[in-house]
This record gives C-alpha cells, structure tokens and sequence, in this order.
C-alpha cells in the first residue's frame, strides 16, 4: 500500500495509508459497506483545528531531501547560474551557506518562520539574541528599519549621505528595526526583550557578486549569522569544512565561493547620538565615526553572531 506525507502549518507530519489502486476506481454502487471493511485498513490522523490567526501567517516548512547540496561557483560571479537551485531552496525555507565580501555565513529567509527557528537552531543561537539581515539594497534598509539618522536637532548628526558611501561594503550599521521585521530577527522570547520599546538589527549590504546575486532573486532580505569557528573571534573560511561541521546539524546547502579572509564586517551603532564604533574589521574608520569602548549586551549579541 501506499504511504503520503501530509505536511501543514506547524502541525507535525502525518502518515496516510491509501487503500491498493483496484478500489479507488470502483464505482460508489459497488463500494462494500463500512461494516464489511477491516478497522486496520483505514489509519485516519485528526489534525487539531487551527486558529484563523494561525494559518493566517503560517509559513510553508522545508523539508529536506538528500544530502547538503553543495555548488562550487567563481568568486567573481561569471557563472552565477550555477545558484538558481540555492535560490529555489531559499524561497522553500532552506538553511545554508553563503559567501559575503567579508566572512561566510549561515543565511535563510527573514520572513520564514520555521527557517529562521532552524538557523539559530544550527548556530545554537538563543531566541533573544537579535540577527543581522542582508539587504539588496537601501530600500531594504527603509523598509526594515527606521532608517539612518538625518539630523533632527537634536544631537543625531545627518550621516546619511555619508553612509551612502559604504554601501555596499564590509560594514554591518545597527539600526532601530521597524514593524516590517519579523520579531524573530530582533529577538524575542523574554519579558525584558518583550517589553523593550526599542528592538535593533544589524543591517548589511555585501559587495560580493554571488551574494548579490542571490539577493537580488529574493523577495526579502536574508537572515545571516557569520561562520565562526570554536574559539572566541575565530572565523571559518573554508566552505567544505563548514559543510563538514555544520552540515550534521541541518544544513541545507552551501556555497563555495573560494577560502576568505577571516575578517569580519566592522559594526557601527547608529541609534545613539553619533555613529559609535563597536567592532572594528574589514571595513576601515571614517573620519565620522566615533569610537568607543563601551559596550551594551545588544551590541555584544550583534558581534556574536553578525557577519
């Protein structure tokens, strides 16, 4: 007999046995009656019902078949055809590897709920903890976060145009997240992260082709968290041993776009009154940018996992 997998919402998967081919195609007349059948021909499994709410803004599951999909690409993107099924992935709901101008990092969709749960899941990443996004461009950033500081009066300098300038680049700019984000991006899951009536993100624009390349074939910026190794600011750059490592855990696929350089993203905050240096990396200290020592937990969560 046959066995179908139903999948649904966040219902868990449900096996249906089918009956064999010759009684599908009986006419209803010739059917036997529900007396005369085996109780052990028939498995039904009930699904709870499921508020409106629920189905609402459920988001479709991936699920895996086969082992990690691996593609090797040319750094400088000549054959970027080659990431059309890493793209079909993503949309599904897919976790996986992908090279950035800075480090690799882990990325999925930003608005798939389940793909997004998987992801800090993979990088043992605690629910509170906020993620950075991958834009496309800065209607990205308009759209998921409040936007840049453009000098209110009030002590925020009008950075704007300067920031217009490192994008796309290595920096990784914290930013005030807006409504658009989905909460799980900000961190979510404690009163204190709750209640907070400021929510942040690290926002990121990469200049890499094939990065580029994926975003631009997406509805929404990426979910990304850089690929560290087990010590404290070690980063992995090797594709395949990353495949090696954290493929076990639930990856989907990655990308080899060549060994990197192991240099983060430098990360400045942008919700204070003046741009504040919290890390610096690839991306070299302009004369508009303050730095600083003093370092919040938020800022701290966003060097743990930002890329």
């Amino acid at each position: 007999m046959a066995v179908a997998k139903l999948h649904g919402g966040g219902m868990a998967a449900m096996r249906l046995l089918l009956l064999p081919s010759p009684m599908t195609h009986r006419r209803p007349s010739t059917l036997p009656s529900t007396a005369s059948l085996s109780p052990r021909r028939y498995i039904v499994a009930l699904a709870a019902k499921r508020s409106p709410k629920r189905l609402k803004y459920s988001t479709p599951r991936f699920t895996k078949e086969g082992e990690l999909v691996y593609i090797e690409v040319d750094p400088c993107g000549v054959d970027s055809w080659k990431l059309q099924p890493v793209i079909d992935l993503l949309k599904q709901g897919a976790v996986g590897v992908i090279p950035t101008d800075t480090v690799y990092a882990i990325a999925c969709d930003c608005k798939n709920h389940s793909a997004v749960e998987r992801l800090r899941r993979i990088k043992k990443i605690e629910s509170s903890k906020p993620l950075s996004i991958l834009c496309r461009s800065l209607r990205d950033i308009d759209t998921f976060t409040m936007g840049f500081p453009r000098g209110d009066g009030h002590g925020h300098a009008n950075v704007f145009r300067a920031v217009k300038q490192c994008l796309p680049g290595p920096y990784t700019f914290i930013l005030t997240a807006s409504k658009e984000l989905p909460k799980q991006c900000v961190g979510y899951g404690t009163t204190s992260v709750k209640y907070a009536s400021r929510k942040n993100v690290g926002v990121r624009i990469s200049d890499d082709a094939l990065c580029q390349a994926i975003l631009q074939q997406m509805d929404a910026p990426l979910i990304c968290t850089s690929v560290k190794g087990p010590k404290e600011n070690e980063w992995m750059i090797d594709p395949t041993a990353i495949g090696d490592i954290y493929g076990p855990e639930g990856l989907d696929f990655v990308v080899d776009g060549g060994i990197r350089v192991a240099e983060p993203s430098t990360i400045v905050d942008m919700t204070g009154p003046y741009p504040k240096v919290i890390r610096e990396g690839k991306g070299p200290i302009l004369p508009w940018m303050v730095v600083e020592d003093d370092e919040s937990s938020l800022r701290q969560d966003l060097m743990a996992s930002g890329t």
